[in-house]
Order: C-alpha cells, then sequence, then structure tokens
C-alpha cells in the first residue's frame, strides 16, 4: 500500500515537521498492517512508537526496504489544496494526486443545527431531525495503479462508474483509479519524482513544472475534461450519521436516464464508506435498504453484507468503503436504511444509514467523456 495509514489522531504531529523531514516508505513482501511502519528521517523513535498504526506499501520479494517518496507539507487549516497536489490518503494509505476540488453542502446528523437550509426526512425515514448543510470539500483525485491491489480489500476506490451511449442501454463503463476525498483524509507531501503516481491519466491531464507550488499543473485536457463531464462527476451533497462508534457517510452520484420500453429510467451511483471510531471489533452482516420513489412506491431490500463481502472493522482497519448502483421510473426519490453489525460475543446492533436525495440532472447522458482506460462492467 501507500506509504501508510495514519489514524486521524495522530494528524498533529504531521503538521509540525519542516519540509526537510522526509517520508519514507517501509516495503513489506508480506505487508501486513500490524507489523509495517513509516519511517521520517528525523524522527526513527517517534515512528517505532506508532508503527502499529502503519500500513506498508507495495510488496517486494526481497523483504523490507526503505525508500524516500517524498517531504511532509504541512495540512492545509484553511483553503483548499489546488490541482497537482501529491497525497497519502489519512484512512486508505495510497498515493495520489488531486485533480480538483468540489465544494460541497455536508448533511451531518452528529450535529444539531439551527433550522434554515433544511432538508426534510423522506416519507417513513427513521427519526424526524433536519439538519443544515455545511459547506464542505471533497476532492476529484488519481490514486496511483500500484497501490490499488492493496486497497481492494477495504476500499473499491479503483473506479468511478458512469452510463454511456452504446447499443446496449444497460452498459456501465468505468474509470479505473478515480476516487473522491474529504479534505480532512489528505495528507500533503511532495517530491522531486517527474512522475510520482501511477496511472494512465496522469502524464495526459498534469505536467511538471519544478518552478511551481505544487510542481503539477493542469494540461488543457484536464480542463477540457473537466468542463465536458462536471455534471456527471460532481458530487453536490454529503451525508454522515453515526450510531454506536459506526460513521456512515454516502455520496449519492447522478449517471443519467435510459430508456426502457417507452419509459425513462433515471440512474444513481451512491458511494458508502464504513468507519469504526471506537475500540471493539464489530462485522457487518446485512443491509436493509427502503428506496421511496417520487412516483409513490416504497422498495425494501434486505440481504447479507455489502457488495458480497461482510467485512470487519477494527482498530487497525477501521474503514470500509464501496460503491453500488440504484435506479428509478421517477426522477427523484429517497433512500435510508440500515446495516446490522456483530460483536465479537455475538450480539448485533443496528447501525443507520443517514437519509439521502436521489435528484436527477434536465442533462442526458454525456457524450465523450472518457479519455481513457475503461472497462465496460457488462
Amino acid at each position: 500500500m501507500a506509504a501508510c495509514v495514519l489514524r486521524q489522531g495522530l494528524f498533529c504531529r504531521v503538521g509540525k515537521y519542516s519540509k526537510k523531514h522526509t517520508l519514507n516508505v517501509h516495503f513489506n513482501s508480506r505487508h501486513q498492517a500490524n507489523t509495517s511502519r513509516w519511517q521520517c528521517s528525523r524522527c526513527a523513535a517517534v515512528s517505532a512508537v506508532q508503527q502499529r498504526r502503519f500500513m506498508s506499501s507495495r510488496m517486494r520479494p526481497e523483504g523490507k526496504v526503505l525508500e524516500t517518496v517524498g517531504v511532509f507539507e504541512t495540512q492545509k487549516q484553511h483553503g483548499s489544496y489546488e490541482t497537482g497536489q501529491l497525497f497519502l490518503h489519512s484512512v486508505f494509505g495510497y498515493r495520489g494526486v488531486v485533480l480538483f476540488p468540489w465544494p460541497t453542502r455536508l448533511y451531518d446528523r452528529d450535529v444539531s443545527p439551527a433550522a434554515p437550509e433544511t432538508k426534510s426526512e423522506p416519507p417513513g425515514a427513521h427519526g424526524s431531525k433536519e439538519v443544515k448543510g455545511k459547506t464542505h470539500t471533497y476532492y476529484q483525485v488519481l490514486i496511483d495503479t500500484r497501490d490499488c491491489p492493496h486497497i481492494s480489500q477495504r476500499s473499491q476506490t479503483e473506479a468511478v462508474t458512469f452510463l454511456a451511449n452504446h447499443e446496449d442501454s444497460r452498459a456501465l463503463y468505468a474509470i479505473p483509479g478515480l476516487d473522491y476525498v474529504s479534505h480532512e483524509d489528505i495528507l500533503p507531501y511532495n517530491s522531486t519524482d517527474q512522475v510520482p503516481v501511477q496511472h494512465e491519466l496522469f502524464e495526459r491531464f498534469l505536467m511538471h513544472n519544478p518552478s511551481k507550488a505544487p510542481r503539477f499543473v493542469p494540461r488543457d485536457a484536464l480542463r477540457a475534461w473537466q468542463d465536458t463531464n462536471h455534471r456527471w462527476l460532481e458530487l453536490s451533497d454529503v451525508h454522515r450519521e453515526t450510531t454506536e462508534n459506526i460513521r456512515v457517510t454516502v455520496i449519492p452520484f447522478h449517471m443519467g436516464i435510459r430508456e426502457a420500453q417507452n419509459s425513462n429510467v433515471y440512474w444513481w451511483r451512491y458511494c458508502i464508506r464504513l468507519e469504526n471510531l471506537g475500540n471493539e471489533v464489530v462485522q457487518l452482516r446485512e443491509r436493509h435498504w427502503r428506496i421511496f420513489s417520487l412516483s409513490g412506491t416504497l422498495e425494501t431490500v434486505r440481504g447479507r453484507g455489502v457488495v458480497g463481502r461482510e467485512p470487519v472493522l477494527s482498530k487497525d482497519q477501521p474503514a470500509f468503503q464501496y460503491s453500488s448502483h440504484v435506479s428509478l421510473q421517477s426522477p427523484s426519490g429517497h433512500m435510508w436504511g440500515s446495516y446490522r453489525l456483530e460483536r465479537p460475543n455475538g450480539t448485533f446492533f443496528d447501525v443507520r444509514i443517514p437519509p439521502f436525495s436521489l435528484e436527477s440532472k434536465k442533462d442526458d447522458t454525456p457524450n465523450s467523456f472518457l479519455p481513457g482506460p475503461f472497462t465496460s462492467l457488462l
């Protein structure tokens, strides 16, 4: 995996590093989370104490090697990171680069806001609390392809899916190695490497300019791609809620419209992250969804796990992220539900999934948005 997975409670130390403190990567042939470490060239003693919290990077058959990846930079408490900023993901540990920021509305149900600028509950949703939207920054990023295999068990961040103009009206396409990252999950660093992130789109979208900070600047291809596909890449709302130390974050995206049997079918994708904020090991066993359509239908979906998995959330591996899709016969609706988790003693508890809106857009499916690489999911 990338250099390290740093729990948020430890990030304050990173901000104290000067630009002379290098970020080294511990390559572990077994890439075991509880035995890997990161190391600052001047702070070896600190890293030795913290090593149990950090993930190793790529596999190397010859064993363990320390390699310098770059230099830590101070995290931004105000403002946004610019296009070309290199970073480590604070939870999943992969290396990446910022393509562009997305200002979004965060609806945090763990906060009790005032009444203005609220969204009401969908019919039948749990609770009656209204939540105020707070401005927050997320980033569209490229993931280093060397790290994708090592995060696949904890995160499906390897691709963003789209509907494409195709003879098969069901076709979904995926651009590998794209993710959406919250501002607080960015651990910035810099590197003298002219291609520090391995991804087929890196050199198409960015060029190296050592006189700039960050040292990578956008090419015209990136600007054109962003302008063309803005409405399909954009995230506008993020929903978050915590139940018994398990935080669920949901990001919905409108994908477009398909015609089926002389009627329109509206498609959305949604990305969900579950994060264990406590010390107790738990395992996700079941999901329970309610899907309300503007046409008046209410669908209930129950099943084992999510995307064929029953992930374990622990102190060492606290988060799991996945994405899925939903379609409606009407242009808008709502979704909400719960996950059932199991404790080590065999008892169960339910974790709420915050209600979120499914809102369509007037534009139809985009044209010529795939710069490559892409893969058909059907």
